[in-house]
């Protein structure tokens, strides 16, 4: 009994110990958003600052559109992650539940894509949303999101593991497909649902790349883009950084929050099946 509760002890040190380690990064920054920008990488190192400038969560909000910036993540993300709840349920549960010539092929093929880094189908891609005309706007910065081969793949896992009996009483009920979807399937799937909801919502809210690449007018412009204006040429406005970063982290810390008690359910049962 007690070398269990050793272990026990010992197991849970290791783990506040890493999680401390990588906290601090973010106590760091949080601190630092209250500095003089002369105080950020002072030296010697102090974690609080010496006088306390509020006035950093407001100064950025006066010379730059923060606040459309935080619309236009915000929606951009909503909307991508919406669509990709969606489809990818969709054409997850059919890979798990029909039965259809090139099945495997195909998800095998969707595997694939997940290798293959943004920075190898940017280039591509955004030759395909040029000749569209989409260039500056906002489905250059939905549309290709609207479905990702992880989301396929975390749903698919998840209803390989849906009873089929359940599938054949609606049918003989002569419920449609699409029925079963929507009144059936789709409601039992709320902890993978959630968990893609996460991943989605922070991977889009988060994006960098490809705004940069095919945003370049103000009011198109997301977060992201909109922290790396604080870093100038010859100056670099440090403190209000670290404050529009904390902003940042707010929205993502929300979805989280929100979906966070079904998100290790969904995660664990999705990789159950295989």
């Amino acid at each position: 009994m007690a070398a269990k509760r050793m272990t026990a002890f010992a197991r849970q040190l290791i783990l506040f110990t890493f999680t401390l380690i990588m906290f601090l990064p973010f106590v760091w920054i949080f601190f630092s958003s209250f500095k003089a920008n002369t105080e950020v990488f002072q030296i010697p190192f102090r974690w609080l600052p010496e006088e306390w400038h509020f006035e950093n969560y407001v100064q950025p909000f006066e010379e730059r559109p923060l606040l459309l910036y935080f619309y236009n993540s915000l929606g951009v993300a909503a909307v991508v992650t919406l669509c990709n709840l969606l489809f990818d349920s969709m054409v997850g549960y059919a890979l798990a539940q029909f039965r259809f010539p090139g099945k495997t092929v195909l998800f095998f093929f969707i595997l694939g894509t997940m290798m293959l880094p943004i920075q190898v189908i940017v280039v591509p891609l955004f030759l395909i949303v040029k000749s569209f005309g989409w260039l500056n706007s906002y489905l250059a910065l939905t549309v290709p999101g609207f479905m990702s081969a992880f989301g396929v793949f975390l749903m698919r896992q998840w209803f390989l593991g849906f009873p089929k009996e359940l599938l054949d009483a609606a049918r003989i009920d002569g419920a449609s497909e699409l029925r079963i979807y929507f009144r059936i399937v789709l409601p039992t799937a709320g902890p993978a649902i959630s968990a893609l909801a996460i991943f989605i919502f922070m991977n889009n809210f988060d994006s960098f790349l490809w705004p940069l690449v095919v945003v370049n007018k103000e009011q198109y412009m997301t977060l992201p883009l909109g922290i790396a204006s604080f870093v100038g040429q010859y100056q670099t406005a440090y403190n209000q950084l670290m404050a529009v970063s904390v902003l940042g982290v707010i929205p993502v810390l929300i979805v989280f929050l929100i979906f966070q008690r079904h998100f290790v359910q969904g995660m664990t049962n999705s990789g159950i099946k295989g």
